[in-house]
């Protein structure tokens, strides 16, 4: 029994992303995290920080390593992080003369940060492309029913008349936004995190910048010019559209399930729930569950707001809190696009009697 619903052997079925989960496995974590040393360690190398020779075996040696996630599981129960453990275990496969040269300058946030960018780069992609299909469904479904007349409503009561075009428009536009804003919002988010100890680049003495460009290439991540360790404004605006995302559809859910009732009966929605109680009953489970998912990311949003709030240089408390709710802000967001997409492929619009 899983105390998340997002792998639940039941309720994942209804509320999971396994294809967004993935980009949180611990696999998925760890190979960006030696993605990061291992550009880290070339880089030094080319700016003669480290000899060429140590950064060849680093290279080798990360690109055999097998992690020991029980040991690791307890460095991260004893440090309140994985990194501590895991670069023991990867110095342990060096010679002595090349360990040294191996995690230097950098520390555990840089790893950490860094592969999160990189693994947020991979979401952020899947979510876009699913944005992408929403939207062409919606146009689709315009085309075919938006010349129908539906009655317009305001503060839940009879208005004046609208076409299904102007109602699917207001579905629309918001979702075509979102891809609008993840454009703007790349620069801030996938970006290195280079800073050492306290995030001012000082072990690297004067090739400090030159370091983390060549690492930024590498990684194609964008070079900050200081390293923001302890300024989370970047994840939490990527919080904010992934809540701006899944309170648009769950927009289109609420009124989908307004225009589905049976006093209404403005659309019919295809392979909708079935009731233990009563089969006669067609409940528009889909819609309802992206009204449930955009309330879930609107609840969590506030708790990424609260992790801006980092003591000083940098923070243990806010920091895991961070790690703590936005991978379920990720998955929740791609189910939802999901169940968007499979929502409007099952509408069809009645015209206004």
């Amino acid at each position: 029994m899983s105390a998340s619903p997002f792998d639940h052997p039941l309720l994942s079925a209804l509320l999971g992303d396994p294809e967004i989960a993935a980009f949180f496995s611990v696999e998925a974590e760890l190979k960006e995290m030696l993605a990061f040393e291992a550009a880290l360690a070339e880089a030094e190398a080319a700016e003669g920080m480290i000899p060429s020779s140590a950064a060849t075996a680093i290279a080798a040696a990360l690109e055999s390593f097998r992690p020991d996630l029980a040991d690791i599981a307890a460095g991260t129960a004893r440090d309140g992080l994985p990194v501590p453990a895991l670069v023991r275990q990867i110095k342990a496969k060096l010679g002595e003369a090349d360990a040294k040269h191996f995690h230097f300058g950098t520390t555990s946030q840089d790893l950490i940060d860094t592969g999160l960018a990189l693994r947020l780069r991979g979401v952020a992609h899947v979510l876009d492309e699913r944005l992408v299909a929403v939207i062409e469904r919606l146009d689709a479904l315009s085309a075919k029913h938006g010349k129908l007349a539906l009655m317009g409503r305001t503060r839940m009561q009879r208005a004046r008349p609208i076409t299904v075009a102007e109602k699917i428009a207001h579905w629309r536009e918001p979702l075509a936004r979102h891809r609008e804003r993840l454009v703007e919002l790349a620069p801030r988010l996938f970006l290195l995190q280079l800073g050492g100890a306290v995030g001012n680049r000082a072990e690297f003495g004067p090739r400090g910048e030159a370091v983390a460009e060549r690492v930024a290439k590498a990684l194609r991540l964008h070079n900050p010019v200081a390293a923001r360790h302890a300024e989370r404004d970047g994840v939490a605006e990527f919080a904010g559209w992934l809540s701006l995302i899944a309170g648009s559809l769950g927009k289109l859910g609420a009124d989908v399930a307004l225009m589905a009732q049976n006093e209404i009966a403005e659309v019919k929605v295809a392979g909708t729930g079935g009731s233990s109680a009563m089969p006669e009953k067609q409940n528009p489970i889909a819609a309802e569950i992206l009204v449930t998912l955009a309330r879930f990311n609107a609840a969590l949003l506030s708790g990424m707001h609260d992790a801006l709030v980092h003591e000083n240089e940098r923070s243990g408390a806010a920091w895991t809190l961070e790690m703590m709710l936005l991978p379920q802000m990720c998955i929740a967001t791609g189910a939802a696009l999901t169940h968007g997409a499979r929502l409007i492929e099952r509408i069809a619009f009645s015209p206004e009697s």
